[in-house]
């Protein structure tokens, strides 16, 4: 299988219910104005003391779960605030799924149209997961997209994913390469729309032209 059908790795827990945004990216990581070094900011308070010396009881820290692909996570994972530099610095940390009973709507759609993938199971296989990953013998897990299938040591479960999510991460597409895979349809979308209603193509130039003379 692919890369666009599996995810396969580490698997950290991080058991804390109502992880917001705030805690996943703090606010002083928010200045820049492109996403480069978003990784520097994910989970910091978590990560470093405030001496900003790396926290080594913390599990992104620990050397058996370095280079962790996939987290578990507490319910409502991802509750807060609408910024999209969460995801975008999980991704960046090297994260490409979290699993958790719940999450926060707006981060669900976020990670979701970015491709970071959400895996909702219910508690009490989240709960036996989160065993398993606790131990670092028995911490990797793979996540079939294509099957919508979760297995570890202990946990084989199915998931749902949506028709529109479940493609675009099957075909390797974010939500803007999901919208330019229907460039045609909005080609023919458009052409139609304009003869249908030409007074209203380039209205805009149109009047701003008339003004001008």
């Amino acid at each position: 299988m692919s890369d666009s059908t599996r995810i396969e790795g580490i698997a950290a827990p991080l058991p804390t219910p109502n992880l917001d945004t705030d805690q996943i990216m703090p606010k002083q990581f928010l200045r820049g104005i492109d996403k480069r070094g978003l990784d520097k900011g994910l989970l910091y308070d978590l990560r470093f003391d405030g001496e900003h010396r790396p926290r080594m009881d913390f599990v992104l820290n620990r050397p058996d779960y370095a280079g962790a692909a996939i987290l578990v996570g507490g319910s409502n994972f991802g509750c807060g605030s609408s910024r999209e530099h969460a995801v975008w610095g999980l991704q960046q940390f090297g994260i490409r799924a979290v699993v958790a009973s719940s999450f926060g709507e707006i981060f669900y759609s976020n990670a979701m149209n970015n491709r970071l993938l959400l895996v909702m199971l219910p508690e009490e296989q989240v709960q036996a997961l989160m065993a398993d990953v606790s131990d670092s013998a028995t911490s990797r897990v793979e996540i079939d997209v294509e099957q919508m299938r979760l297995r570890s040591h202990s946990v084989d479960a199915p998931f749902a994913l949506s028709a529109r999510h479940r493609h675009m991460f099957l075909e390797g597409l974010d939500m803007i390469g999901a919208t330019l895979a229907m460039q045609g349809q909005i080609d023919a979308f458009q052409e139609a729309h304009w003869a249908a209603r030409p007074w209203l193509k380039e209205v805009a130039y149109a009047t701003r032209a008339r003004l001008d003379r």
